[in-house]
């Protein structure tokens, strides 16, 4: 039985981790750098142990740093969260082999599925469909070339090491394509340390969706729903919600139970998620998938019960799951909104610094996820994100509506910082929203049409 866990990140997930294992009578230990040793996470927990500076690469990317603290520390398992280490096949290896119970899948799995080429044709294997493109990584710019031009432009490079929304370059003509390639090859090797790249179909105009799944290591796996993850801005996700607007519940199960299968033929075990594309005819195809618990979990865990963070642990410590797919029933609707310390109005900019004033909306069925506090320093150092706001609805209607109040009480204010809330509340009132149509390109759109002043050193309230 696990009864103590090092948790390899920070900030609201790792908050968010903690609190799951103190429910479930679990000790957590968390690894932090010297920029987090204030942190409301380190308060929380009931240890800390410092593993470095504040440059990730010197700390929550120090793999033996966060093993040595595991081991110190005696704890049973690491739970990585999301980002930094959580889907590293060599980082998951390495814990196995000194004792300790990663909480995700198999290393083997996230090799297999974290190599995005290889995880398209494993993918298809599993009967998912996937878009026209390469299932290897290409082999030079004339190769990419000749693929390319079989598929017809537009085509979305895509690093191979690649995920989050990084590492993915779009071409809309031959004539750019050997300067793209380079590009996304020197990009790749500096992102992931792996400069392989593989092609595919580009979607101008797509909606974003994910299915939720858990398995576990008996064979059983289910779905817990779809999320529309459309809104967003340079290919990071700004609002979330499920169940998809605008797309027929039969759409939505077969998109669900397609991930599941594709998961029980893949050996998946834990959280995950599988990502797709739907075209305007409204075909799904297979993008990617993500072996880890994901920013957004909360809009399924709203409209499901059911707690991804506790079955992620209960899988790993070998039990079965707790429910099987006729038990998941979702009910109404959820919408989160990440609210980030970004400057819309030159380009979602980092706008860090000093939060002076910081105060969380509340009402019915709200929730916010965050790590900030009053004096709390927003650094460059790390992902922007100060909180993740959720709510539930019986409809969408009154999800959207909802969603605008919270955001409306919402109060964040320091010197030069900037928030999303402004332009969270106008994506929330833009009629394409409202409507269910949007798609991927929403925010583009948005900012082509509209004036979007600067919110640094905005107001003390977000309205």
């Amino acid at each position: 039985m696990i009864s103590k866990i090092l948790i390899a990140n920070r900030g609201e997930i790792a908050l968010r981790i903690a609190r799951t294992c103190r429910e479930m009578g679990i000790r957590t230990v968390v690894a932090h750098s010297s920029a987090d040793r204030e942190s409301a996470a380190v308060a929380y927990a009931d240890e800390a142990v410092q593993i470095g500076p504040a440059p990730s690469r010197h700390s929550y990317l120090n793999q033996a740093a966060v093993v040595e603290a595991a081991l110190q520390a005696g704890a049973g398992a690491v739970h990585p969260g999301y980002g930094f280490l959580s889907e590293d096949p060599d980082f998951a290896e390495i814990c196995e082999a000194h004792g300790l119970t990663f909480i995700g899948p198999d290393a083997a799995v996230i090799g297999r599925l974290g190599d995005k080429a290889r995880a398209r044709a494993i993918a298809a294997e599993g009967g998912l469909p996937v878009l026209p493109g390469t299932q290897e990584a290409v082999r030079g710019a004339d190769e990419a070339r000749r693929i390319a031009a079989e598929i017809g432009y537009p085509v979305i490079v895509k690093a191979v090491a690649g995920g989050g929304g990084r590492g993915i370059t779009v071409v809309r003509r031959e004539a750019d394509l050997a300067a793209a390639h380079a590009g996304a090859e020197a990009n790749a090797q500096a992102i992931f340390g792996d400069p392989r790249l593989y092609i595919e179909k580009f979607l101008e105009r797509a909606r974003h969706v994910e299915a939720q799944i858990l398995a576990d290591r008996y064979g059983n796996v289910v779905h817990l729903g779809v999320r529309d993850c459309s809104v967003q801005r340079r290919r990071q996700k700004l609002i979330e919600e499920t169940p998809p607007p605008g797309i027929a519940p039969e759409t939505v199960e077969e998109i669900g139970m397609a991930a599941a299968r594709a998961a029980g033929h893949a050996g998946y075990t834990g959280a995950g998620t599988y990502e797709f594309l739907l075209d305007e005819n409204g075909a799904f195809h297979f993008m990617e998938t993500n072996c880890r618990i994901q920013v957004e979990h909360p809009v399924s865990e709203m409209v499901t019960g059911v707690d991804l963070v506790r079955e992620q642990i209960r899988v790993a410590d070998g039990e079965r799951l707790a429910l099987r797919q006729p038990e998941v029933v979702p009910r109404g609707v959820s919408v989160e909104c990440r609210v980030n310390a970004e400057d819309p109005a030159r380009g979602f900019v980092p706008a860090p610094g000093r939060i002076e004033e910081f105060e969380i909306p509340a009402g019915p069925f709200t929730r916010v996820d965050t790590h900030c506090r009053p004096g709390d320093r927003v650094t460059g150092d790390y992902d922007s994100l100060i909180a993740k706001v959720v709510v539930w609805a019986p409809d969408r209607v009154q999800a959207v509506a909802r969603m605008d109040r919270a955001l409306a009480e919402f109060v964040i204010a320091g010197p030069g910082m900037a928030t999303t809330i402004p332009f969270l509340r106008r994506v929330l009132a833009d009629p394409r929203f409202r409507a269910g149509t949007h798609t991927t390109s929403l925010v583009d759109e948005m900012l082509a049409t509209e004036s979007c002043p600067s919110t640094a050193g905005a107001a003390r309230s977000a309205q």
